[in-house]
């Protein structure tokens, strides 16, 4: 069984700094991409950066020069790093990723999402 496991939301100013982390956990055989994406309330989830092959990263048009993706291969593991936080960065940021699992073929998982909230 694969868990993505998400760590790191919380309450901050405008301004402000937070780093999520997802884990993914259990029988799992190779990533081929981990990637965040968020949801506001009334809003549909949408991508906020991905990574790639452990190196080729994509980001969101909103996000550009603020977020930084970065991975850890041997832990199973992405970040997120998110600097000058702003009102509209509140949301629930979700983890995705497609990675192979027990069954040898590539899937499709979600993490159970970690709330994000910025005050301004």
């Amino acid at each position: 069984q694969v868990q993505l496991v998400e760590s790191g939301g919380g309450l901050v100013q405008a301004g402000g700094s937070l780093r999520l982390s997802c884990a993914a956990s259990g029988s799992v055989f190779g990533i081929r991409t981990m990637a965040w994406f968020r949801q506001a309330p009334g809003k549909q989830r949408e991508l906020v950066a991905g990574l790639s092959g452990g190196a080729s990263t994509n980001y969101a048009d909103f996000v550009k020069g603020r977020f930084t993706i970065s991975g850890d291969n041997a832990k199973n593991t992405v970040y997120l790093q998110m600097n000058t936080l702003n009102a509209e960065d509140t949301a629930v940021y979700y983890c995705h990723a497609v990675l192979k699992d027990g069954s040898s073929r590539f899937r499709d998982f979600w993490g159970q999402g970690t709330q994000v909230t910025v005050s301004s």
